[in-house]
């Protein structure tokens, strides 16, 4: 699969410097990976969740971090599009990248 952007993702790493080697793990088993469809992605990765036919949240660094990206697996992309501490992932929705608001 081909990961756009991994300067976006060397920016999480800065600022997120105690995810770094788990990003860096994620982003190895990313570039090797040949999935064509979300089961396939599922067998390798159980613990991600599938949003809907293309966006997937991955733990990160024992569940501390979540990486959002969109996957087309025709074309074999993968988007980042967020990553943040678990924390911060409660307070938005993964779907439409908008925050939650709380009462």
């Amino acid at each position: 699969m081909r990961v756009i952007a991994v300067k976006t993702l060397k920016e999480y790493i800065v600022e997120f410097y105690q995810a770094e080697q788990a990003l860096l793990s994620w982003h190895e088993e990313a570039l090797l990976a040949n999935w064509s469809n979300p089961n396939e992605l599922k067998a390798q990765y159980r613990n991600a969740s599938v949003l809907n036919e293309k966006r997937v949240v991955f733990n990160i660094h024992g569940n501390s971090y979540r990486l959002i990206v969109d996957i087309e697996y025709r074309l074999k992309i993968i988007f980042v599009v967020w990553f943040g501490t678990h924390n911060q992932y409660d307070k938005i929705d993964a779907k439409t990248m908008s925050y939650v608001k709380t009462n």
